[in-house]
């Protein structure tokens, strides 16, 4: 529990915890920035780490400090990138294990949920996921296990992690030092974790509406 209220702390102080880790780690924020986005994209262990939030405050903090926005910007993208590029290499070793419930630190319904994102939307969910939570690391690993031609996915991968990477970051070093954002830094983030979440509830309920059709059609 003290670990949630940590990182609940944490995504929601993120100007002042990065501002801290800009003064403290000097051009070292950089690679730390780098691991950290890699991380979310690329391992399946931690689809909690911040994204979104992430890269809108660093790009806010980039306009107001020493971090140049001339390096984040194709240094995260390329973290991204190369993230989801090992996320589907591991899905093509392990997918199938993961599938079974066989690794226990791979959450199955996250799994399941991804597989019917990628029912619905085809290859485009690569890009897609970008832009929601959890589903962004889950997409590239179910990619992989479920032998999506590596071709297509590096065109998704590629043109998902420029548009992810550059629209929050860049929103972020635009907006992100207005008076009104910079004063409601907290609201903004809450904003932004909402409206990130919001496609991956609307799949959800449409699944569970789905799910309760075919019942009713099979009981007729």
């Amino acid at each position: 529990m003290e670990l949630v209220q940590t990182l609940i702390d944490y995504v929601l102080h993120l100007d002042a915890h990065l501002a801290a880790l800009v003064d403290s780690a000097g051009a070292w924020t950089y690679i730390i920035l780098g691991l950290i986005i890699f991380c979310e994209t690329g391992l399946v262990i931690t689809p909690f780490l911040p994204g979104d939030s992430l890269l809108f405050a660093t790009g806010a903090i980039a306009a107001a400090s020493t971090l140049k926005i001339g390096i984040l910007c194709p240094l995260l993208t390329g973290s991204a990138i190369l993230g989801n590029t090992v996320n589907y290499k591991m899905g093509m070793i392990f997918g199938e294990r993961a599938a079974a419930g066989k690794m226990p630190l791979v959450k199955k319904k996250h799994l399941d949920r991804t597989h019917d994102f990628f029912v619905r939307h085809g290859g485009k969910t690569i890009f897609l996921a970008r832009f929601v939570p959890i589903v962004r690391t889950f997409a590239p690993f179910v990619a992989g296990a479920g032998a999506m031609p590596y071709r297509q996915f590096v065109i998704w991968d590629v043109v998902g992690g420029v548009s992810w990477v550059g629209s929050m970051l860049w929103s972020g070093y635009f907006f992100g030092n207005l008076p009104w954002v910079r004063d409601n830094f907290s609201v903004v983030i809450i904003a932004i974790i909402i409206v990130s979440i919001i496609p991956g509830v609307v799949a959800v309920l449409q699944e569970r509406a789905r799910v309760r059709r075919s019942r009713a059609e099979s009981a007729a």
